[in-house]
């Protein structure tokens, strides 16, 4: 049996550590025994540095190369796998990243993978929503290595200063060669990334069209400095780009103030965002099923009441 341990996969961008990254380490740290960070990029010295930093991991391993650039899923199972044997728990952000990577180390060890968790009962044990958030599972693992994708919104982050970790550069893995960086079209903004925003403003089908969407809600953000979201319904008709969909096919959000503007709250959008501090929807149907999560909801019509609230501000 493995000694208590936990790997982290770091999330980066060679530079800094990406938030997320700071939530698994939390939940690392309740798995019992060292966290370990591993910084797998090209030129990550920065993002090694950054890591070594965050309070309560005990080392960082820092591994660097070409093929390590872009966090290609093929390149950094391989890598995971080469340090696995010294861990009993390795774990991952669940975003898209980690959901790419995580499969592929628990398919080649062998082992059960543990999604999106949100809590940690025991070493071998966890809790995960199930049914759209309406259920929680409790997961007993017997695997020797229990591999986790850490759903973020479940821990507070680890404070990113006051650690002083060592930083180990080791040799890493050859190139897979099974797949290639080819490009990326990154949305640019000047808003807060949805997952990391303290305030998000989402709109809804009730919105009607993309000019709307962009009139009514755009204002209020700006207001508020906030992120902008919306729902599956807005985003399929149209009206919000993807990378803007909040829900269970989209992210899963929890901050401090969530504003729900002709959102219904389908039980998607709901699993998406409930576990956000305050809540206030706007709705003109009484009966919408996001007045139910809501801390202030108020029965308008939208396009009266956000262009009130904005004036008010």
């Amino acid at each position: 049996m493995t000694a208590l341990a936990s790997l982290v996969v770091a999330e980066h961008d060679n530079a800094t550590i990406r938030p997320a990254t700071l939530n698994t380490v939390t939940a690392a740290a309740q798995c019992g025994g060292d966290v370990h960070v591993l910084v797998a990029g090209l030129n990550a010295g920065a993002a090694a540095q950054a890591a070594s930093q965050i309070a309560g991991v005990a080392k960082v391993i820092h591994v660097d190369g070409a093929h390590f650039e872009h966090g290609l899923a093929e390149n950094m199972a391989a890598q995971v796998i080469a340090l696995a044997s010294s861990y009993s728990h390795i774990l991952f952000p669940a975003t898209a990243s980690g959901k790419n990577i995580a499969p592929r180390v628990a398919a080649l060890l062998d082992v059960g993978q543990i999604s999106d968790i949100t809590k940690v009962d025991a070493v071998d044990t966890f809790e995960r929503p199930i049914y759209a958030g309406n259920a929680i599972a409790i997961v007993q693992s017997l695997d020797a290595t229990k591999v986790i994708t850490v759903r973020t919104t479940g821990f507070d982050a680890a404070a990113a200063t006051g650690g002083s970790a060592v930083v180990e550069t080791v040799t890493g893995v050859a190139d897979s060669g099974k797949s290639t960086f080819v490009g990326s079209e990154i949305a640019k903004s000047d808003r807060p990334e949805l997952t990391a925003a303290k305030i998000i403003v989402s709109g809804g089908r009730a919105l009607g069209s993309a000019e709307k969407f962009n009139e009514v809600m755009t204002p209020l953000a700006d207001k508020l400095g906030a992120a902008l979201g919306a729902s599956r319904a807005a985003v399929d008709a149209g009206y919000a780009p993807n990378d803007w969909q909040v829900g269970q096919t989209g992210k899963i959000v929890a901050p401090q103030l969530y504003i729900a503007a002709g959102i219904s709250g389908a039980i998607q959008h709901l699993a998406g965002m409930k576990d956000s501090k305050v809540i206030v929807a706007i709705n003109k149907d009484a009966e919408a099923p996001i007045f139910s999560v809501a801390d202030y909801g108020l029965e308008a019509d939208l396009f009266t009441a956000v262009p009130e609230l904005v004036a008010a501000l």
